[in-house]
């Protein structure tokens, strides 16, 4: 009994480890970036808002493959819907949540993408996110990396020359089928 209550209380104890150090990463990310904390949960309120009204269109849940991520006030729009009033429902749906930023509409006319491709999706995204941790030019911490069908999405607040770096270094990463760059600039820092 006494090593079946030591082991349940080591696999708590590595459980809250790894849950302290997925929020210190978070807080980190959160202090490091550009844009100020009311920002970034407004972006987060955002995305919660635009998912749920996405999921609440049964034509559009149960046709399509959608997403919207939030950066600085602006929306991306992504996935694929089976044609373009499908398509166009979303992004009215998404205008009229009045959300005050730009919205990129960069979903593609097409049948939802196969959970095969959304797994190698995932797996560029990783690549991309690795080899940008890995140059120590970069801050990627500033940098918010989406892929969608092999199409790499990079957002955040950055300077142009980290955007550019950002930007070469995820479209030299196999699996890349093509980068869009979505920053705002900011000055570097001296």
């Amino acid at each position: 009994m006494k090593y079946l209550l030591l082991l349940g209380l080591i696999w708590l104890l590595n459980g809250c480890a790894g849950a302290m150090m997925a929020g210190t990463v978070s807080g980190a990310v959160m202090l490091n970036d550009e844009r100020p904390i009311g920002t970034q949960l407004d972006d987060t309120n955002t995305e919660f808002r635009i998912s749920s009204a996405l999921s609440n269109d049964e034509e559009l849940k149960s046709q399509c493959n959608l997403s919207g991520i939030s950066m600085n006030g602006n929306v991306l729009l992504i996935g694929q819907a089976p044609n373009s009033r499908l398509r166009d429902k979303a992004v009215q749906l998404v205008q009229d949540l009045q959300l005050g930023g730009k919205i990129h509409n960069q979903i593609r006319i097409g049948n939802p993408v196969s959970f095969t491709t959304r797994s190698n999706d995932a797996w560029i995204t990783t690549k991309v996110k690795g080899r940008m941790l890995n140059d120590k030019n970069l801050d990627m911490t500033r940098i918010k990396v989406i892929t969608e069908n092999g199409e790499v999405f990079l957002l955040g607040v950055i300077s142009r020359e980290q955007a550019d770096l950002a930007t070469d270094i995820a479209r030299n990463t196999s699996g890349v089928r093509k980068v869009i760059r979505m920053f705002d600039y900011v000055e570097p820092k001296p």
